[in-house]
Formats: structure tokens, C-alpha cells, sequence
């Protein structure tokens, strides 16, 4: 099982140069069953990643442009009326599929973010009266443009706290570039950018169900468990380690926290082939699954401090096991 998953990681890496980070955090979301936040320029391949998976895994993937036009129905789908039958149909919408791109997800209005929202909380839609089960593999990844807020509309909180993780992406190293030009000439001449995988290679939906049963197989000591606890109550608490970071966060993380970071640290300890969490692996899950959580105060946004800053102090303060 490990070796279908190393593969698939292996592919995404030679797909989508430069952004390893972004890579494995694909697959940890994939493992813990939960969806995504990317956050980067445009150009940095966010829709070639999700692209590369779909060729990895036996599913279906569609791309949804949001804009300020889109409504609730061009997401769920809508009843159609039959004059022949003289009934209405249900049309199925984008949402129905396994892995969904929500492309800047910011652009779209209010009511069309709360359509997705129930989608990802509920893992159900519902249109009039009636209520669709979406697919038992369901994965939103959802992007966005730090770069130009103009005509954009905040994610609320709720929203942002369903996302399992918030991942920051930025450009390549000089070393990379090189390497996507080639790459891209390649695929030019070869008219194909498709999957290396064979169809035998591809994960089915029982291989990841299987994966994800494994995954709470993962040992969490009870040291492993107050260390991760304790993080988040730094969080609330933050008078209690620091008066910087009493200074910066306002609110601190919920109960959701919690349960995805221990969700992200076992995927990332079970793709590491360890059978137990360690401390490492809270720490490296913990800027992607903080990062969107936290409400910094007034004072950090004027003296600039990012949330990396935060979560950084955080990880500093709170003794490790």
C-alpha cells in the first residue's frame, strides 16, 4: 500500500516541479480525508497538481472557474423540466465529482460559498427540498490569489475552518525553472502531458478507504497527545507563554484544530512508514493546519507579522515532549 502511495507522490513530484511541499500536502488531505486551501501566485501549476492526481487515482476531476457571476445551481446542478415525461430531472452540478478545483474560490458571492460549504461540511447538497449524497471520495481543493483582492469576497470563518489544511505556495528556485521548460518542451513534442502511471498503477477508491483505515492504526502517545493539545491552547490561552504572543492572536483554534492536526500528523507520520506519531510530525502539519484557524489581533496586521511568524512562536514556546 505504501508502495502505490510513494509511487503516486513520486508522479505528482515529476508533474508539478518545485512544489514538494504542496505535493504532500495533496496526499496527506487525500489520506485524511479533507479538503484544501492553496494559496499562491497564478502560474505556480495548482490546477496541474490536482490534474496530475486525478491521473493517479481512479476518479474523476473537474475544474470550476469562480467569478462574480456564479450561482448556487452552476455548482450543485438544478431540476430540469421534461416536457416529454412532463417531470422534472435532477442535473447533476461540478460537486458531484471525486476532486473538484474550486478556482479562486474568493470571487464568487456569499451564496455560492455556501453552497460549497455545506458541500464539504456535510458531504450532502441539497436543492429545493431534496438532499444529494456526494461521492464517498470527495476532495475540494480550493484556490486563491494573494496578489489582487480587488472584486474579491472574503472567505468567512466558517468556511475557512472547514478547509483541513491552508497551504502557502511561491515561485521556483532558478534551478526548477530550467527544469519546467525542459519539461514543458517535452511534452510539446511528445503532445502529451498525460500521466506516466499505467492503468494497473492508478489507486481505486478501496486502496485509499484502505490507506485511511490504516492511518487510525497510527499509535498517538499520550505524550505525542498533550504536546498537540497543548499547542492549541496556546493558542486560547497565549497570556500563558508569552506577551508577544498574547499581543498578536486574538482568537485562538477550535475543537476542529484539533482533530485535524492529529488527522494531518498520523498521514504524515504513515507516509513516513512509521506506525507511531511523533513530535516531528505535529510539527510539520501544524503551519498548514493553523494557518487559516487563528484571528491575529489588530496590532499584529499593523506591525505586519505573519501567521508563519505566529505558528513559529508557538512552536518555540511550547515544550516538546
Amino acid at each position: 500500500m505504501h508502495s502505490q502511495f510513494t509511487a503516486l507522490q513520486l508522479h505528482l513530484n515529476t508533474q508539478v516541479l518545485g512544489q514538494n511541499h504542496l505535493t504532500q500536502s495533496i496526499l496527506i488531505a487525500l489520506l485524511a480525508d479533507g479538503h484544501l486551501l492553496v494559496e499562491g501566485p497564478p502560474g505556480l501549476a495548482k490546477t496541474r497538481a490536482v490534474n496530475a492526481l486525478s491521473d493517479g487515482i481512479d476518479a474523476n476531476f473537474h475544474r470550476v472557474q469562480f467569478t462574480p457571476d456564479l450561482l448556487p445551481a452552476d455548482l450543485t446542478g438544478t431540476d430540469i423540466y421534461r416536457p416529454e415525461t412532463g417531470k422534472f430531472i435532477f442535473q447533476k452540478g461540478p460537486l458531484f465529482h471525486n476532486l473538484v478545483l474550486a478556482d479562486e474560490i474568493n470571487r464568487a458571492p456569499a451564496k455560492v460559498q455556501s453552497a460549497l460549504l455545506e458541500a464539504m461540511a456535510e458531504r450532502q447538497i441539497t436543492v429545493g427540498s431534496t438532499s444529494y449524497k456526494l461521492p464517498e471520495l470527495f476532495l475540494v481543493m480550493a484556490t486563491q490569489n494573494p496578489l489582487e483582492q480587488e472584486g474579491t469576497y472574503p472567505l468567512p470563518e466558517a468556511q475557512l475552518d472547514r478547509f483541513l489544511m491552508h497551504v502557502e505556495i511561491d515561485y521556483p528556485d532558478a534551478e526548477t525553472e530550467h527544469k519546467i521548460l525542459a519539461l514543458t518542451r517535452h511534452e510539446a513534442l511528445n503532445k502529451a502531458g498525460k500521466s506516466a502511471l499505467l492503468e494497473v498503477d492508478k489507486l481505486s477508491e478501496q486502496d485509499i478507504a484502505k490507506a485511511r483505515t490504516d492511518i487510525l492504526q497510527i499509535k498517538v502517545s499520550e505524550a505525542a497527545e498533550t504536546y498537540l493539545v497543548q499547542l492549541i491552547m496556546a493558542t486560547r490561552h497565549p497570556e500563558k507563554y508569552s506577551a508577544k504572543l498574547q499581543d498578536w492572536i486574538e482568537i485562538g483554534a477550535s475543537p476542529r484544530a484539533t482533530i485535524a492536526l492529529e488527522r494531518c500528523a498520523r498521514a504524515h507520520a504513515w507516509l513516513h512508514k512509521r506506525d507511531f506519531v511523533s513530535p516531528e510530525d505535529i510539527q510539520a502539519v501544524a503551519h498548514n493546519v493553523l494557518r487559516h484557524r487563528l484571528i491575529y489581533s489588530y496590532q499584529a496586521q499593523a506591525q505586519g507579522v505573519k501567521a508563519n511568524q505566529v505558528i513559529d512562536e508557538i512552536l518555540n514556546l511550547v515544550p516538546v515532549p
